[in-house]
């Protein structure tokens, strides 16, 4: 499978990482491998994921407090987001104008 980030996947890490390297640059430096390496699994496990709560979706935790949400498509694995699991997800829709 090929492995393909999102731009806002890969602008949700580093937002991520460069938030926790305002107080611990060797935490931030886990986070990213961590999810890095989640990704690559994906890559070669693609249903190691549970169902997503948006359909058409999948979700891993790459570490307690981070999730990565993805979709497969033909031989494709495509990382959505990066993010906190406190985060509301799925988004709420308001329908706002």
């Amino acid at each position: 499978m090929k492995l393909v980030w999102s731009a806002l996947a890969r602008r949700e890490l580093a937002d991520i990482v460069s938030y926790i390297w305002l107080d611990n640059p060797a935490a931030a430096k886990r986070i990213r491998a961590r999810v890095e390496d989640t990704a690559d699994h994906l890559q070669a496990h693609p249903f190691a994921g549970r169902p997503g709560k948006i359909s058409g979706t999948r979700e891993a935790l790459a570490h307690p407090s981070y999730r990565i949400v993805y979709q497969l498509s033909d031989e494709t694995v495509l990382i959505l987001r990066v993010m906190h699991t406190s985060r509301q997800w799925p988004p709420i829709d308001d329908g706002g104008d």
